[in-house]
């Protein structure tokens, strides 16, 4: 078999984001009785569900540290390596940082797959680390069962433009800069059911930087970002709402979704991970339906920015996603509320 005919997504059992472990057991594994030193200078760390961790390093500036790494989600080894790359830089942007560099973490089946096809996953990776205008500067490397790739990222960030995910405000509009369902439309490709027309779709949107976090995180009207990845468009709103102990508001026909999606969900191309997402979720959201589960639970790989911005900031927020191109995200899909009931509300 020529390395051409060969399909990663084979080769292991998950997909990108999708192999995230499901948050009801994340938070499991994560219980501790130990208790941590205390450290001033670390501003963001394990006590909140955030895109990375933030040290203070002095003079206003703070020091991002994110790694994320996953399973095939596409056949191709050098748009996985674009993939993976792209995603695990995506978390310095939604802090509001700006990437400094990168180090690899690649994991590879020795004996079922050529190392030439290793090759091209790093090569990937590598550039899309220049296309954020970073370098690759090293890595680690192990012999696994599976092929597994991704980037440990530093950033770097003035503190007074940190942006975490738990200071949302009530009346805080809601964005969401990419649309919704590249877990369904890989997994329609993997069932040999994707539309002409909706080849290549997926990968596209996979491999774009969330450059925009940047500056975004110089506006003062953007309260609160982090990026929808493997727990779904819910599960990342979920953890906004509730750490700033708030309710979201969303309107599902305003929600960017990828067309032809119920298609799609009527050939039960649907990830595992979704029904998983949900069973975190369930006890916490009103108004779901059918439809809107599927959609909304969706585990997206590098998905796009969730974004609260105050009110009287709309006009500036808006014009700086027209400006970068994203005309078609420049309104809200939500609104955030006094805490009620529910922590997501569906309209």
């Amino acid at each position: 078999m020529s390395i051409e005919e060969i399909k990663l997504t084979q080769y292991s059992h998950g997909a990108g984001c999708g192999c995230k472990i499901a948050p009801h057991v994340l938070e499991e594994i994560l219980k501790s009785n130990l208790v941590a030193p205390q450290n001033d200078k670390l501003i963001v760390g394990n006590n909140t569900k955030d895109d990375a961790a933030v040290f203070d390093i002095g003079n206003g500036q703070g020091i991002i540290s994110t790694t994320d790494f996953f399973m095939p989600i596409v056949d191709d080894a050098f748009d996985f390596g674009r993939i993976a790359a792209a995603n695990a830089i995506s978390d310095v942007y939604a802090m509001g940082g700006k990437p400094l560099m990168a180090v690899a973490i690649l994991g590879w089946p020795i004996n079922k797959l050529p190392t030439e096809l290793a090759r091209k996953v790093i090569e990937g990776g590598r550039t899309i680390c220049a296309e954020a205008g970073i370098p690759l500067a090293g890595g680690h490397s192990i012999d696994s069962p599976e092929p597994i790739f991704g980037l440990a990222v530093t950033g770097i960030i003035d503190l007074k433009n940190l942006k975490q995910n738990d200071t949302a405000k009530t009346g805080d509009l809601i964005y969401l800069t990419k649309q919704i369902g590249v877990g369904i439309l890989t997994t329609a490709e993997k069932k040999g059911v994707l539309m002409e027309e909706h080849k290549g779709v997926a990968p596209q949107q996979m491999i774009q930087l969330n450059k925009l976090g940047e500056k975004l995180g110089q506006l003062n009207g953007v309260t609160a970002m982090t990026d929808v990845t493997g727990f779904g468009l819910l599960g990342h709103l979920i953890e906004m709402a509730e750490g700033a102990e708030l309710t979201a508001e969303i309107e599902y026909s305003k929600v960017p979704l990828i067309s032809d999606l119920n298609f799609y969900i009527s050939q039960m191309c649907v990830p595992d991970n979704s029904f998983r997402n949900w069973t975190s979720y369930d006890p916490k959201v009103s108004g779901i339906t059918g439809d809107s589960l599927l959609t909304l639970c969706d585990p997206q790989t590098n998905g796009g920015l969730l974004i609260t911005v105050n009110p009287a900031a709309k006009k500036e927020v808006e014009q700086l996603l027209i400006n970068e191109g994203l005309m078609e995200f420049a309104s809200p899909i939500g609104v955030m509320k006094e805490k009620g009931e529910k922590v997501i509300e569906l309209k």
